[in-house]
């Protein structure tokens, strides 16, 4: 029913959304003589905040149309290289250019869609040949299309690797860290021939007994049945997926929302003196941040199910015990994968420690093919977007990628 619920209210607002909208409109046209009061540019600025948050919102593009290579542009065309049910391998072809390390961004499956990477994806560009994980949402999945867990995110990152064959190079953004790990372990278990040459993990929940946050703690205060009694329900009708069983994306931005509440306000209330002001550069940006952050995609709950269990409620992975369709992942499996992991000071969502403890773990990796890296002043989501990972994160990411390929 709260699914339901929310489909109403989303309707609803999307009205009052276009309402708002027309009314900023008309609040600052030339010929009302409204516009020239003091109230005018006031109330055409709180409409247009109001009409910008209750709009409705899908899938955004990632819209990368050039990059710089070698000091010159190049067009840079989206290909799909391999679809699945649940997502699909992107690439990102530069026209006219060959060559440079192949990189798999692995986008994290956590409520948002893989342009939440959009910077990290723009800033890798011009000196590697970047693909990146598109997940689906999975309200958009028939139904007869099967389960997906996190034994089958692994599959996919397997057959993903495989697709852009030897040699590959593997960043991993947050949640896929897990994932990532366990495939590189077993691929390094198997000498598969398309194991990655490195793995790099940023802000990701490999052990989360280390400095637990307040999603640690989320995940660990109720019991496993709770999740399964709470937050877990059944698409509508009307869409593709009808009656499969999902973690619906708009309770994880709730939940993401509620953690920082008073930010978001100060946000808004920024964005509204901005437009106040007639500086309408910065209002864009804030609602930019605010379109994307908003744009939220469903996971099934077997997946997000397994997740609590296995990584936040039992911490099997550090623990020596997660499996993988009854196959151990062996941490020290690991001899040919270089292992960097980079945390923020500031992250509020992966504890510092947490990403840490792959490198302790890869038990069997030479030291010099493990390195850390601490991001000063960098929150969670400034890791891999932002001034600070672009200039300070991502030179090390380039650096130990080009070490060893």
């Amino acid at each position: 029913m709260l699914y339901d619920a929310y489909e109403v209210q989303r309707s609803l607002l999307a009205s009052a959304s276009t309402l708002a909208n027309i009314g900023a409109g008309w609040m600052q046209n030339p010929v009302n003589p409204f516009a020239y009061s003091p109230m005018g540019p006031i109330a055409a600025s709180a409409l247009d905040v109001f009409a910008h948050a209750a709009a409705p919102r899908g899938k955004p593009d990632f819209g990368i149309a050039t990059t710089i290579v070698e000091g010159r542009e190049v067009a840079v065309r989206e290909e799909i290289a391999l679809r699945k049910p649940f997502g699909q391998l992107k690439h990102f072809r530069r026209e006219g250019v060959d060559g440079g390390p192949k990189l798999l961004i692995v986008a994290p499956m956590s409520g948002h869609y893989a342009t939440l990477l959009r910077g990290t994806v723009e800033r890798m560009l011009p000196r590697h040949d970047v693909y990146i994980t598109d997940w689906r949402d999975a309200k958009l999945v028939p139904i007869d299309e099967g389960s997906f867990d996190l034994d089958d995110y692994v599959d996919y990152l397997v057959a993903f690797l495989e697709h852009i064959g030897p040699g590959a190079h593997v960043l991993a953004v947050c949640q896929p860290a897990v994932p990532a790990f366990a495939a590189a372990c077993l691929m390094n278990a198997d000498a598969h021939p398309c194991r990655p040459k490195t793995l790099t993990m940023m802000g990701g929940p490999i052990d989360t007994r280390k400095a637990p946050t307040e999603v640690n703690t989320v995940a660990t205060q109720r019991p496993f049945a709770w999740f399964e009694r709470n937050v877990i329900m059944r698409v509508p009708y009307f869409y593709p997926g009808a009656g499969r069983k999902v973690y619906p994306g708009f309770l994880q931005l709730t939940g993401f929302m509620a953690m920082n509440f008073g930010n978001h306000l100060v946000s808004h209330w920024e964005m509204f003196r901005h437009l106040v002001d007639g500086d309408e550069e910065s209002a864009d940006a804030t609602k930019d941040f605010y379109d994307e952050y908003r744009s939220v995609c469903d996971m099934t709950a077997e997946f997000y199910l397994q997740t609590i269990d296995v990584v936040f409620q039992r911490h099997l992975l550090p623990r020596g015990k997660m499996t993988h369709r009854g196959r151990r992942v062996d941490p020290a499996a690991l001899k040919d994968t270089a292992l960097l992991a980079i945390e923020g000071e500031r992250d509020d969502i992966s504890g510092i420690g947490q990403t840490k403890a792959a490198l302790t773990l890869a038990r069997s990796l030479p030291a010099g093919m493990k390195q850390y890296h601490l991001a000063e002043r960098v929150g969670h989501y400034g890791i891999f977007n932002g001034g600070r990972w672009r200039t300070a994160i991502a030179p090390v990411v380039e650096q130990w990628i080009a070490r060893f390929d």
